[in-house]
């Protein structure tokens, strides 16, 4: 009875994830799963692009396990839809909304960590006093993320 309860509570217990990840900026990242092999991802961060700024972004991603590359823990590989929000620069801000992508690869320690590597764009108009265009910043969205999985 105490080992079923036990494998329950771990099964669990892997359900969401919080972590950090470093690309064109510093982001907060949350994870939450839905289903058995999808999950709802949300970064919030500070890009460098042409200057400081902030950005939010937020995508529903479908998991596909390599089961050729299992060692001790797992890897999966991912690819998601969502969008994204934000702005750059203080002085003469420029705002951006657009469609976001997200695909990478992760592999998910056999205690609860994660380590992933991605590219996350968001595609869509950028916008300011002067300024009307292509969001062409969004395109340069690669990272290395940690999580935290519980």
């Amino acid at each position: 009875m105490m080992l079923l309860l036990m494998v329950v509570v771990a099964a669990d217990a892997q359900s969401r994830s919080i972590g950090g990840r470093l690309g064109h900026g510093i982001e907060f990242s949350y994870q939450h799963s839905v289903g058995a092999s999808n999950m709802v991802n949300l970064q919030v961060g500070l890009p460098f692009l042409n200057g400081f700024g902030l950005e939010g972004v937020v995508t529903y991603d479908w998991i596909f396990p390599i089961t050729s590359w299992q060692e001790q823990g797992t890897w999966n590989w991912y690819a998601g839809v969502g969008g994204g929000v934000g702005m750059w620069g203080f002085d003469h801000p420029v705002g951006f909304a657009g469609v976001a992508g997200r695909i990478g690869v992760e592999y998910n320690f056999w205690f609860p960590m994660q380590l992933s590597l991605d590219w996350s764009p968001v595609i869509g108009p950028s916008f300011g006093k002067d300024h009307v265009g292509f969001n062409e910043y969004g395109l340069s969205s690669f990272g290395l993320g940690i999580r935290y999985l519980f």
